[in-house]
């Protein structure tokens, strides 16, 4: 499944360009028209309705009309599903006492939620399946998986459900991590003047009098990625990353693990660990100036949950 995703979804992401231009564009010009009224906008809503929409054109080719009945139930899924996988479940550390998700009405929860997002997802698969379709200009990512799924390129077959589990990933991995990165990324700068100045100057002077930014200036913006660095390290989107379960007995720092075991990673901790930086209360993006550390790679030190391809993509452009 990582190897599908790898060569056939991250290595052409270039090709979706112009729809995250294309929605930021339509995001920075609605701020604009809010700014001239005088009108207060509410940013956090605004990202999650911008990276939703850039997740939903990219992976599922549609999008949804911002007061249509279809974006209402998007989200209505969005925010429950969000809303469960922070609940505690019985289940999931104590299975003998199980019968308690039962009693507090999550057991009831999870069913109902999964029968939505699965017809959510089989409609989606039936609309790229029907031959009478017309074929759109660019392939979005279930296109992609659907093709894969009928050439059986790979040494297993690819079933509907392995394609609704990536569908799944994208939909909901990818969307309020990303906003609520972006959120944070805000927050810290206006608690932070001379860093806000500093990020201000430095998208300024890079785009002189062109007035807008595009992905190819992102590269030189050296600054501004220290910023996002900085916010990933002091502020965890998910403070306890996804549980990893281990696939055989080993040995770490001396102490046996055995098989299926349950691993949590703190990453909080991480990027508060004094041992590993200076200041670590300190929001001070100067750190990662000249810094070999990056989120992408194996630089453990800033451990984030940044699992859904989108992610990058969306907060590069902010």
């Amino acid at each position: 499944m990582r190897k599908i995703c790898v060569v056939h979804l991250f290595s052409g992401m270039q090709q979706y360009r112009p729809i995250r231009e294309g929605e930021v564009a339509r995001l920075i010009e609605k701020i604009s028209k809010l700014s001239v009224d005088s009108k207060p906008v509410n940013l956090s809503e605004s990202m999650m309705c911008l990276s939703s929409t850039i997740i939903c054109r990219i992976a599922f080719g549609k999008r949804y009309d911002e007061e249509g009945a279809e974006r209402s139930r998007f989200h209505e899924l969005l925010n429950e599903s969000q809303a469960i996988f922070s609940s505690f479940s019985c289940s999931d550390y104590f299975p003998y006492m199980g019968w308690l998700d039962r009693f507090t009405g999550l057991h009831s929860r999870l069913e109902k939620t999964f029968k939505e997002l699965d017809t959510f997802y089989q409609q989606l698969i039936d609309e790229h399946l029907d031959p009478n379709r017309l074929k759109p200009q660019q392939e979005d990512i279930l296109d992609v998986l659907l093709q894969t799924w009928k050439d059986h390129d790979f040494s297993f077959d690819l079933t509907i459900d392995q394609i609704k589990a990536i569908l799944m990933n994208v939909f909901i991995g990818g969307t309020d991590t990303s906003s609520a990165t972006v959120i944070w990324v805000m927050s810290f700068l206006m608690k932070n003047p001379k860093c806000l100045k500093k990020t201000q100057a430095e998208i300024r002077n890079l785009v002189g009098q062109k007035g807008f930014v595009n992905e190819d200036d992102t590269r030189d913006l050296t600054y501004l990625k220290a910023v996002i660095k900085e916010t990933f390290r002091l502020q965890s989107i998910a403070p306890l990353l996804v549980p990893r379960e281990t696939l055989r007995k080993c040995n770490i720092g001396g102490y046996d693990i055995p098989a299926k075991t349950l691993v949590y990673v703190n990453a909080w901790a991480i990027g508060k660990d004094p041992e590993t930086w200076e200041n670590p209360e300190e929001f001070y993006p100067e750190r990662f100036i000249g810094s070999p550390i990056d989120y992408k790679g194996q630089h453990f030190e800033l451990m984030e949950l940044v699992e859904g391809f989108v992610l990058e993509c969306i907060w590069e452009l902010q």
